[in-house]
């Protein structure tokens, strides 16, 4: 098939996206296959674009990208070598490379048709660079790299924004900051009683945990009016209201792997539970059941219920759902779910307060969960790092930890009086909402990639 051909006037050109990793798992580069596929929107644009994507399959991608009918996905087995592993991991690593490269080589040259230009993100850089740079060389295709861990911003970091090499990097590079997409927006009431409805079995009937939360739903199953209420939301005609007696729901997406230590958040949410009860002097003493049944007819606490939803997939997630499963806490639960590409953003959306256990392996590149929960409106603490303030504005749109200790006393400071007297977790969700109207990705790439993917679509063209 042609690179490109002329339709109704206009030129079709083919963009190869690449990623070696699960494409659900990978937003950014969804995003730009998206913007990609829609540039028909874009007046200066001078071709339309079909796109394949290469990558990894696992989780679904969004569904706009499901449903363009300018995008076709192309799914690459998962490398697994768990038995050589055993034996030798050095030797397991350079032979899952050279089957990578064997494969993405065999998609990109063989599978697909010839693209203007590939489209990759950096890293992983092995064999990923390698690969794909081969093939551009074979096929005659343009080569894009998208560098999504350095910038000028980040490097000024560590030389200063003065610095010459600071200022030649601006001049030379094309930054394109990562925002959120349209479909990462302030939750509507509405929304929030269906995305609620729709979770309330996960939420409310877990299997071998029994929490105040579980509790609380599991008296109010036999009730005729249970399809018009949903823990936090009911609903009453037309009208859809948030229950004062509600817990407080805290997010975290996590990739379940050492370097976001998720025991971070436990520890912090233990402590959160015992200053509580301390704060109200009940001793070990006292009645759960009574306590649970209280809540659940009203009585309200200057301290709430915490409930902490956990998304994601990784490794180390069933050993810290054991340990959930272990402890005694009065008024905190956990909650571990994936959702949709499509829930997701409702989720964030519908939540008080969002968490951060991102650390920087090089120390600069920043969370984009960050960026999609202030697409949302939600103030969010982060765990701090070198690089970490150049995104979350601290005492404006979030907080900074660096210990349990210190994450459960912002817990204390920002719940205190939820959900109508807590001022400082207001004050900080006004600028969340005022960062979430600042910028979007279409904007964004708009503005930095489009003009870069013209010229690279004109130079094969002339």
């Amino acid at each position: 098939m042609a690179a490109a051909a002329e339709e109704g006037g206009r030129r079709r050109g083919r963009v190869a996206v690449v990623v070696l990793g699960d494409i659900g798992r990978s937003p950014r580069m969804q995003y730009h296959a998206l913007s990609l596929a829609q540039q028909v929107l874009y007046p200066r644009i001078r071709a339309d674009l079909d796109v394949d994507i290469v990558a990894n399959g696992g989780s679904d991608p969004h569904s706009a990208v499901k449903s363009n009918p300018l995008i076709h996905l192309h799914e690459m087995k998962s490398v697994r070598l768990e038995g050589i592993s055993k034996i030798s991991g050095a030797l397991a690593l350079i032979l899952k490379a050279a089957i990578q490269f064997v494969i993405l080589v065999w998609f990109l040259c063989f599978k697909i048709p010839r693209p203007d230009f590939f489209f990759v993100q950096n890293p992983p850089s092995v064999p990923t660079l390698a690969a794909v740079k081969l093939c551009s060389w074979l096929r005659k295709s343009e080569f894009i790299i998208d560098w999504h861990n350095f910038g000028f911003s980040l490097l000024g970091l560590s030389l200063g924004r003065g610095h010459i090499i600071v200022k030649i990097y601006l001049w030379y590079a094309t930054v394109l900051y990562d925002q959120p997409p349209e479909f990462f927006h302030p939750t509507s009431l509405k929304e929030k009683h269906e995305l609620f409805t729709r979770l309330e079995n996960d939420i409310c009937n877990p299997q071998e945990i029994r929490d105040c939360i579980s509790e609380q739903r599991g008296r109010d199953s036999g009730s005729s009016n249970q399809l018009h209420n949903t823990l936090f939301t009911t609903q009453s005609g037309d009208g859809f209201f948030m229950k004062s007696n509600r817990p407080a729901l805290v997010v975290s997406s996590t990739s379940w792997t050492p370097d976001e230590n998720f025991g971070i958040l436990l520890e912090a949410a233990v402590m959160y539970d015992r200053r509580v009860a301390k704060s109200l002097n009940e001793d070990d003493s006292i009645d759960e059941e009574k306590l649970w049944i209280d809540i659940n007819n009203g009585k309200q606490y200057c301290y709430p219920r915490l409930l902490f939803i956990i998304t994601g997939k990784g490794p180390e997630r069933r050993k810290y759902e054991e340990q959930i499963k272990k402890l005694k806490l009065r008024r905190v639960a956990f909650r571990t779910m994936w959702l949709s590409a499509e829930d997701y953003p409702l989720l964030l959306g519908s939540a008080d307060l969002g968490v951060s256990l991102h650390t920087s392996s090089s120390g600069l590149d920043l969370p984009m969960k960050v960026v999609d929960m202030f697409g949302c409106g939600l103030p969010v603490c982060a765990f701090s790092f070198s690089c970490i303030e150049e995104l979350v504005k601290v005492g404006k749109t979030g907080l900074l930890f660096s210990s349990p200790s210190e994450l459960a006393d912002e817990f204390l400071m920002l719940f205190k009086g939820f959900p109508e007297k807590c001022d400082a977790l207001k004050s900080l969700r006004d600028g969340a909402l005022a960062t979430s109207y600042s910028g979007r990705w279409s904007t964004e790439w708009e503005t930095h990639a489009l003009p870069l993917i013209n010229q690279v679509i004109s130079r094969k063209h002339q």
